[in-house]
């Protein structure tokens, strides 16, 4: 990475950016940005990773975003990176085809930054949030099966275990089968309301979370499949990253982390005893990824208490090599899914 990494490759931007990204540094130090470099943004946002990796060396970064209000917002940099930046509205998922639409591919990095942006949270109307009154939403694209028709529509079975497995919720039977009973009376509309009646059939203790917090996060999951986009975006990564090409991801929750940590041990032949095979085993595949360090990378205190929505966050990062990307396996397909027990998809 060049050390002339600032002002006189990107001007800073006027306008004051309300979410700050989190691991930054570590994330620079992983991408290793260089001079002529390809670099895609699963998850634009505010653009946090994206202006970075743009000053820190004469790169080209392609950014996806899911939201369109993201995209609205973005164009001002585009404007000024330009021809630097291509900003697109996409799924990380529909990286490869974005990347090689665009005439992008192969790459030389790709960040994530799982889950949902500040800006969204802070946002009352888009639903994700119970610190205010809001319509019961959480659609990150504003399309597509809401959280308020999982409340009122989904059978009491299949919202447990959303509740459960998405949200690791252990009063999920109790809570939704409350929902259920109360939605008879009177559908469930806002955020407030639904908060109101898990606090109720679930009071947590005192300096708690708030007792809606995990049953929140389980539906927004479900209502962006984030697990399932998480997985088929590393594997997008896997098959358009160059040999040497980077991967760093940040994650803010157990549920994500473990996606990314298995995805990678797998990829890596972590836990492989690769010289001694029974006799007729076959021997694994050659690993698509060298993963180096002490890993996951933690912020530090000081972030922490700059920007405390960083306390969760863990980087995972990875170097591409030169074998063949892989399948996904049932493993790991498992890690992102509902029990094969459920009565119907969401």
């Amino acid at each position: 990475m060049r050390k002339d990494s600032g002002a006189d490759r990107l001007p800073a931007d006027e306008a004051p950016v309300r979410h700050v990204p989190v691991l930054l540094k570590e994330v620079l130090g992983a991408l290793r940005p260089r001079d002529g470099g390809r670099y895609l943004d699963g998850t634009f946002g505010a653009g946090g990773y994206t202006r970075a990796i743009l000053a820190a060396a004469d790169t080209r970064v392609l950014a996806l975003d899911r939201d369109p209000a993201a995209i609205c917002a973005g164009a001002g940099l585009v404007l000024q990176a330009q021809p630097r930046l291509t900003l697109v509205e996409a799924r990380f998922s529909q990286l490869e085809e974005v990347a090689k639409a665009q005439n992008f591919a192969p790459l030389d990095g790709v960040v994530f930054d799982i889950g949902v942006s500040s800006m969204q949270f802070d946002e009352v109307e888009r639903g994700f949030s119970f610190r205010g009154d809001g319509p019961l939403d959480m659609r990150m694209e504003g399309k597509g099966v809401s959280a308020a028709e999982i409340v009122n529509e989904v059978d009491e079975e299949t919202l447990a275990d959303i509740l459960y497995f998405y949200g690791e919720e252990r009063a999920s039977r109790r809570i939704a089968r409350a929902i259920v009973h109360d939605r008879k009376l009177a559908p469930f509309t806002s955020t407030k309301l639904l908060a109101e009646m898990i606090a109720r059939v679930a009071p947590g203790r005192p300096g708690d979370i708030h007792p809606a917090t995990k049953s929140f996060q389980a539906l927004r999951i479900a209502v962006n499949d984030e697990l399932g986009e998480l997985l088929d975006g590393l594997a997008a990564a896997e098959r358009v990253l160059a040999e040497g090409g980077r991967l760093a991801v940040v994650t803010f929750h157990s549920l994500e982390d473990r996606i990314v940590k298995q995805f990678l041990a797998e990829r890596s032949g972590r836990g492989e005893t690769r010289s001694r095979r029974l006799p007729g085993e076959a021997a694994p595949p050659e690993t698509s990824f060298i993963c180096e360090g002490r890993q996951p990378i933690a912020p530090t205190r000081e972030e922490v208490d700059a920007n405390p929505r960083a306390r969760s966050a863990k980087l995972r990062c990875a170097t591409r090599s030169a074998a063949a990307p892989l399948p996904l396996g049932d493993k790991l397909m498992r890690l992102a899914r509902l029990p094969a027990r459920e009565k119907g998809k969401v």
